[in-house]
């Protein structure tokens, strides 16, 4: 459906009717204001360390703009929107820190490339960027955990949730994390970047009392990676794709890997979404696109059984849409997909109705 563009002043004026054209700025197209929404999304236009593609920092104000197209009436929880969604506005702080902490990480990552060393003096001063980003997104999740609402960030590269599944653990110390990912993400200091993206996993299962993180999607990783996954004695379980795959081929229901991975999660999860995690051709923009990967409906339907089996989503990450490139489908798919997180989040914890079980509790 091809939507207009929403007309602010006459949309003041009007009832808001959810089958229609936005009826607003916000997220979604929604009028919600902050003090009436359940779930708030933190925007984190962050892309320090990448080396590859470029351009995920834009992908916050590309889901922002894409989702205005969304039908807000879900073929699985029916009506997330009645819960409440708001998207808060960027902080320029977190650009400018950004702009600079690229530019100090470009220079180690081209020194390395010409087979020199690191400089010290730029690659101190990325790391400690992104020890600011940490704390900064540590303080807007907590802030949004105080106020009994359900934090969901949205990315800037996979480095920036750190922050938010620390305070996300502190307030619940059983919480598991549900990753999805073409890879393992379990690199100390990659390139010398102490919070590179490609190190996120590495970092909460070092330096955090996480007690359990699956993945889900894992098809490119090292040697050394695929070590540490092993001898992590259960912390870290892993559904690679070849695996996922495989079952399939040989007749295995896709359902029954599904409740395989939910089963595997402690009550309370935080879901760290990589877009990447699913086929590139559902994001040929993103930073590390690896052939392979769940289709959209395979990533939904996780996410359902992991709502089905009574978990609770405390919250969430999106991150690494990128929109640049030609279009705007990584936009369209990274939305789609932020509200599909969004749906199934509200429905775990009772705030939202599903067609097949209604209103599941607490």
């Amino acid at each position: 459906m091809n939507k207009k563009e929403p007309d602010r002043s006459r949309a003041a004026a009007t009832a808001f009717d959810p089958g229609g054209p936005s009826a607003g700025g916000g997220i979604f197209g929604l009028p919600c204001d902050e003090s009436s929404a359940r779930l708030i999304y933190l925007p984190v236009p962050w892309e320090a360390t990448t080396s590859y593609g470029g351009g995920t920092s834009g992908g916050p104000a590309a889901i922002l703009r894409a989702g205005a197209q969304i039908d807000l009436y879900d073929g699985d929880v029916e009506k997330p929107y009645e819960a409440g969604l708001f998207m808060l506005p960027e902080d320029p702080k977190v650009r400018r820190r950004a702009r600079a902490a690229k530019k100090s990480a470009r220079a180690v990552i081209s020194a390395l490339e010409a087979g020199k060393p690191a400089p010290a003096r730029a690659l101190a001063a990325a790391n400690e960027a992104g020890r600011f980003l940490n704390d900064w997104v540590y303080s807007r999740t907590a802030a949004i955990l105080d106020g009994g609402k359900v934090p969901a960030l949205v990315g800037g590269d996979h480095s920036a949730p750190y922050g938010a599944i620390r305070a996300a653990l502190k307030r619940y110390p059983d919480l598991g994390v549900l990753h999805f990912d073409a890879h393992h993400d379990l690199r100390q200091a990659y390139e010398g970047f102490t919070w590179s993206h490609a190190s996120i996993a590495f970092n909460l299962l070092s330096r955090l009392p996480l007690s359990k993180m699956v993945q889900v999607g894992i098809r490119d990783f090292s040697e050394e990676e695929a070590a540490l996954a092993r001898g992590m004695e259960g912390r870290c379980e892993v559904f690679y794709d070849r695996d996922i795959r495989r079952a399939v081929f040989e007749g295995r229901p896709f359902a029954a890997t599904a409740r395989a991975i939910a089963a595997a999660l402690p009550r309370d999860v935080w879901v760290s979404f990589d877009i990447d995690g699913l086929d590139p051709r559902l994001c040929p923009s993103t930073g590390t696109p690896v052939p392979g990967g769940l289709d959209f409906a395979e990533a939904n339907y996780i996410l359902g059984e992991v709502c089905r089996s009574g978990r609770r989503v405390i919250g969430f990450d999106l991150c690494e849409v990128c929109p640049a490139g030609e279009g705007e489908w990584d936009g369209n798919v990274g939305a789609r997909m932020l509200y599909k997180l969004s749906a199934w989040t509200l429905a775990s914890r009772g705030l939202a109705r599903t067609f097949d079980r209604g209103r599941l509790k607490k």
